[in-house]
């Protein structure tokens, strides 16, 4: 039965790019809150700046591109590009302000007592001033390059994000007209610069060292004004998939053409004189909506470098260690996986099982294949190293490399072509889609014959990231989920029509289908008089479709309760139309990626993983994988973590109908609850169970008594 139509009407639906501005401020919460450690504080800024960054390098970027093109279309919240630029420049304005305020009253001004400074040189010791011009004079003005500005010099191509000084000179003889100089800070050498012979944990900026002997680049001319800027630049790939050109140039020359795309935002110190405002502003084409004057210093994302200082332990959070469920390795772990399902949920549980999986079957005689989906990485991850070792050894090693992650695109052209080197077979992604599945297959020959162990994901194949973001992985060797993994692999390397499935569902042929399939068999039960449930955890809730048939899912009366991190187009709480959603968005120590989805099913349940968001690009536009989770233990392990998200009253706040998030209220004589912490301690149970059974194990027989 198709979900029964809702009339399209704006005031059902919030704005996309604003509902992503509510998500970075209940970051910039975080870097608010005086209850946290300084240093995690001052990490959550640098956070709040670089999603910044790549807001406007990729959703301002494409609304400008909207109007360029004469694209005038409201969207569903009724805003056409121009309405959204408007309230997105208002907001963006509010946010940065706040942003730099928090920044140095709060943050940096907290920090100086506890004797990590920020420092202009002319706030140091004579001394070690004068060290620091002798480190300009050796370090950085071989570096340097003066641009001059006039009619036969024009402005130079920067680099989007590049941190530059511009430098205002006094008119050249005879002349009116004040003239204008570029100063690139060099992008190799350390931002934060420690002076020698300063006491403590003391830093300069590098554009400081520079504009404290600018004159030594303009000798003999009268320096009026000089000022740091930056401009950000349009860095949408948009890719022609018609021609026959080899996909890997293609990603290669797109990513060249970044460098001198549209500018989408000015930054300038707020010291900046007007005359030299007026220049720059003139000269780069940006208007005052697009310029952002900020306090200092312009890209506050170096400033990371501090929270890693080994000093100032007590300023920072007690770690959370990811905990050894699952410890075995080599053959004992595929004959864990033949009686069992292993459900991992990082980095609350070790990332180890997982590389473990790769690594044993690079080394193992009896795996003849390994094929595995790469969409993001580390720089030295152990599973690509794993993926190498297992081709030298003359395995059938197949990676699909998406090359289209989203600023990782450098990366993962160097690591596709180390994995072809080693002798891997790497396909470079499928032209018209991103490929966003986590899935990795190993075929091996076992006492039964051929099986076939499968690794499933929420999360990438990335060591560091499974530290730091909340993911799910299962671990089986179902045979059903086994075949379907071959079937899938077939179809990406290989002629095939879309496989049958029988467990797995894959975008884009099904995924939408499921889905929405999903959501009305919970509204028919409520429609029939049953208890009707949908949970769900996801980074964004914007496909209309799905959130047409989430009201009226919830217009039969079906409880819906929805964790979603980021974006989120649904409006919950209207009355008449979605009065029994609730949203929830949790912003804690680790980014919550998990997507997991509950339907209730009339008793019958049914608890299911993707890597994909409810979006229209990751249900149309990209190759996802929804998977179930099927056993009693993986379940259970999946649905604490739904239960614990709603519970949570200390890091989750609540969406109201009006887009403004709420946090949840205290409950009353019951002590704080914290997800992320609380699922840290439930793992570290499950560790401590685990160790004392295997210690049990360990233990020699009694003696019998005679």
């Amino acid at each position: 039965m198709r979900t029964p139509a809702v009339p399209r009407d704006p005031e059902r639906f919030l704005n996309r790019e604003l509902s992503w501005l509510e998500f970075n401020r209940r970051v910039l919460e975080e870097a608010k809150d005086d209850s946290s450690p300084l240093l995690e504080r001052l990490k959550f800024a640098v956070i709040v700046a670089s999603n910044l960054d790549e807001f406007f390098m990729v959703r301002v970027a494409a609304l400008k591109n909207a109007l360029a093109e004469g694209d005038i279309a409201p969207d569903l919240a009724g805003l056409t590009p121009v309405q959204q630029l408007q309230r997105i420049a208002a907001s963006a304005h509010v946010m940065v302000d706040e942003l730099y305020a928090t920044l140095h009253e709060s943050l940096l001004g907290g920090l100086a007592p506890r004797g990590l400074r920020l420092q202009s040189p002319v706030e140091l010791q004579p001394p070690v001033r004068a060290a620091l011009g002798r480190h300009h004079r050796d370090e950085v003005m071989p570096a340097l390059t003066p641009l001059a500005i006039d009619a036969s010099r024009p402005f130079p191509m920067l680099a989007g994000l590049s941190l530059n000084l511009a430098v205002l000179l006094a008119p050249a003889a005879g002349d009116e007209q004040e003239r204008l100089a570029v100063v690139q800070v060099p992008g190799g050498l350390p931002r934060l610069v420690h002076p020698s012979g300063a006491e403590g944990m003391v830093y300069v900026l590098l554009e400081d060292v520079i504009r404290s002997e600018i004159g030594a680049l303009f000798p003999g001319q009268e320096i009026r004004d000089v000022a740091a800027f930056r401009v950000t630049r349009d860095s949408e790939l948009d890719l022609d998939d018609e021609g026959g050109t080899d996909f890997l140039q293609v990603i290669e020359e797109e990513l060249k053409n970044r460098r001198r795309s549209g500018i989408v935002r000015l930054e300038v110190e707020d010291s900046v004189s007007p005359p030299l405002l007026s220049l720059l502003s003139t000269l780069l084409a940006v208007g005052p909506e697009d310029t952002y004057q900020v306090r200092g210093p312009v890209d506050i994302r170096p400033l990371m470098q501090l929270t890693k200082l080994p000093a100032l332990e007590d300023l920072r959070d007690t770690p959370l260690k990811p905990q050894p469920t699952v410890t075995v390795g080599g053959e004992d772990l595929f004959e864990l996986l033949d009686e069992r399902d292993v459900v991992l949920h990082h980095p609350f549980d070790s990332f180890d099982p997982v590389e473990n999986l790769v690594s044993s079957a690079a080394d193992d005689p009896n795996v003849l294949a390994i094929k595995l989906t790469l969409y993001r990485t580390s720089g030295r991850s152990p599973i690509v190293r794993a993926l190498a070792r297992a081709a030298e050894n003359g395995k059938q090693v197949t990676v699909l490399v998406e090359l289209l992650a989203r600023f990782d695109e450098e990366s993962n052209i160097r690591w596709a072509r180390r994995l072809e080197e080693a002798g891997c077979h790497v396909i470079y992604g499928i032209r018209g889609y991103k490929t966003h599945s986590k899935i990795c297959l190993v075929v091996r020959r076992g006492r039964r014959g051929i099986d076939r162990y499968v690794h499933l994901g929420t999360g990438n194949y990335n060591d560091r990231t499974a530290r730091l973001y909340t993911d799910f992985g299962l671990m089986t060797s179902d045979p059903e989920i086994g075949e379907d993994a071959s079937s899938f692999f077939n179809a990406l390397t290989g002629y095939s029509d879309p496989p049958r499935m029988k467990k797995l569902v894959m975008a884009p042929t099904q995924l939408r289908e499921r889905v929405l399939r999903l959501i009305d068999r919970e509204r028919e039960r409520a429609e029939g008089g049953q208890a009707a449930e949908i949970r769900a955890k996801m980074n964004s809730l914007v496909d209309e479709e799905i959130i047409r048939a989430l009201y009226a899912a919830a217009g039969a009366g079906v409880r819906i309760h929805l964790n979603v991190r980021g974006i989120c187009c649904l409006r919950p709480g209207v009355p008449g139309l979605s009065e029994t959603i609730e949203v929830v968005s949790i912003v804690d120590r680790f980014l919550e990626h998990a997507r997991i989805f509950y339907f209730g099913n009339g008793g019958d349940d049914e608890v299911y993983l993707s890597s994909a968001d409810w979006m229209p690009r990751n249900l149309d536009r990209r190759i996802e994988l929804l998977f179930p989770v099927e056993s009693h233990e993986g379940r259970s392990k999946v649905l604490r973590a739904l239960e614990f998200a709603f519970r949570d009253d200390v890091k989750a706040r609540v969406l109201q109908n009006d887009g403004r998030y709420q946090r949840r209220p205290r409950r009353q004589g019951e002590p704080p609850f914290r997800s992320q912490i609380e699922l840290h301690r439930e793992a570290a149970r499950a560790a401590e169970r685990a160790r004392q059974a295997a210690d049990v194990a360990l233990e020699p027989l009694a003696a019998p008594e005679v």
